[in-house]
């Protein structure tokens, strides 16, 4: 599985990507972006088939990147990955098309069935 990691810090992409391994998604193939506007290309390039992404970054921000792609037809599997744990940001995550939000800090289990309903959703 091909998964696009976005986040400013590259030490947090670097948990989000160890965390999927501890989840027991050995198997991945990593793309990495330090910002939204990165991201977006990233997913033109490299048709991921999950985007976890960070809600705060510089620039385009996660919620701007999820906008623009599904505003583009864009149906990618995507997740934040945030500090954000307020309800209207969970809110504004659905709304947008967000499948999940997984709240820093966090488990690979709570990670892992987050993924797993988001493509459980996909293959129905």
């Amino acid at each position: 599985m091909r998964v696009l990691v976005v986040d400013d810090s590259r030490v947090m992409r670097q948990i989000v990507v160890r965390a999927l391994r501890q989840a027991g998604f050995g198997s991945l193939e990593v793309v990495e972006a330090g910002d939204g506007e990165a991201g977006i290309t990233a997913v033109a390039d490299e048709a991921p088939e999950l985007v976890l992404c960070d809600w705060n970054m510089p620039g385009t921000s996660g919620i701007e990147m999820l906008e623009r792609l599904r505003a583009s037809g864009d149906r990618t599997p995507f997740g934040f990955v945030t500090s954000e744990a307020a309800t209207e940001v969970h809110d504004r995550a659905a709304a947008a098309g967000a499948d999940f939000v997984v709240t820093k800090p966090f488990t690979p289990e709570v990670l892992h069935e987050a993924i797993e309903a988001a493509l459980a959703g996909v293959a129905s």
